[in-house]
């Protein structure tokens, strides 16, 4: 459980990040296909109407298969199978993320160098 909500936290999708949701769906179906929508949408802190629009979304592209299961009773339930289409959209999504977040964190980087030079000059 602990490795889910790390995995949950290392790719939950900023407000408006389309390729950020779609990411963080496709990697945490990956790792469990028997997800529920619900489940999925309080692992990534999306709604449960954004979740069900991310995950038909991959559906529809052909991304992910849903297949029919019987969880117990008379309860239906799915399971979420990465197509290899959805394998290589994932890759492709995950190198780009990367790419960003490698930018981002150059650019943090020195920002917080200019604040320590303005911060040391200061207190001279």
């Amino acid at each position: 459980m602990i490795e889910q909500e790390a995995l949950a936290h290392a790719v939950s999708p900023a407000h408006g990040d389309a390729d950020g949701a779609r990411l963080a769906v496709l990697r945490l179906l990956e790792q469990r296909p028997n997800m529920s929508q619900r489940e999925l949408s309080e692992a990534l802190g999306l709604s449960l109407g954004k979740a069900h629009y991310v995950l038909h979304a991959l559906l529809d592209k052909g991304l992910v298969k849903a297949r029919n299961f019987r969880r117990s009773g008379n309860k239906l339930a799915y399971a979420y199978v990465l197509t290899p289409t959805g394998m290589r959209e994932k890759l492709r999504l995950t190198r780009a993320f990367l790419s960003r977040k490698e930018i981002e964190f150059e650019q943090l980087r020195h920002t917080i160098a200019a604040l320590k030079n303005e911060l040391a000059e200061r207190s001279n």
